[in-house]
């Protein structure tokens, strides 16, 4: 019977999957994960990068994305904008001039617990992009939201300065940077 060797876990690549084998060697029906959090699996990959990871920076709005940009208007090498937009599928948070906006200030990703508009043009961006779903009407702009609070949705709790990983497997979050061992 021939065997075939599983390749080690490669945390340099950045992949989830690799991450998890590293940093979460417990089974599944442990109660715990150490410092590593597993999002829910209700978000689309909707930006032209797929794999992305950063410190967290967090907003916090409803239907209203004037905090969104004023953020991504920020240099953002080395950050991912988590933005907890409570769900909402009734308007979008995210759209094509502020995604184009974020990649040039070198932001490397968002991920939205709401929706985004003009998906077809963020999808062609060198920029990482996960949100609930797609919606063609654009947000209100009346509430500022607030900035840099600790957020909880999917089942993980996103506190600014902790550090992110995203790719067509999940999201990631630590509390400290995860490294090849």
């Amino acid at each position: 019977m021939p065997t075939t060797q599983t390749p080690p876990p490669n945390a340099a690549r950045g992949a989830t999957a690799d991450l998890c084998d590293i940093y979460i060697t417990d089974p599944v029906d442990k109660v715990t994960h150490g410092g590593v959090q597993i999002a829910q699996p209700i978000f689309k990959d909707l930006g032209g990068k797929i794999r992305f990871s950063g410190k967290i920076s967090t907003v916090k709005c409803f239907e209203n994305n004037p905090l969104v940009r004023k953020t991504l208007e920020e240099d953002g090498h080395g950050r991912v904008l988590v933005v907890d937009g409570g769900g909402s599928l009734r308007c979008a948070l995210l759209g094509d001039n502020i995604a184009e906006m974020a990649y040039k200030n070198g932001w490397d990703g968002i991920i939205i617990h709401g929706c985004i508009r003009d998906s077809e043009d963020i999808g062609k961006m060198p920029l990482g992009v996960k949100a609930l779903n797609t919606y063609p009407l654009k947000s209100s702009k009346r509430d500022v939201g607030l900035r840099d609070v600790p957020l909880t949705f999917a089942g993980c709790n996103f506190e600014p300065g902790n550090y992110v990983y995203a790719d067509k497997d999940g999201i990631l979050v630590s509390k400290e940077e995860l490294k090849a061992n």
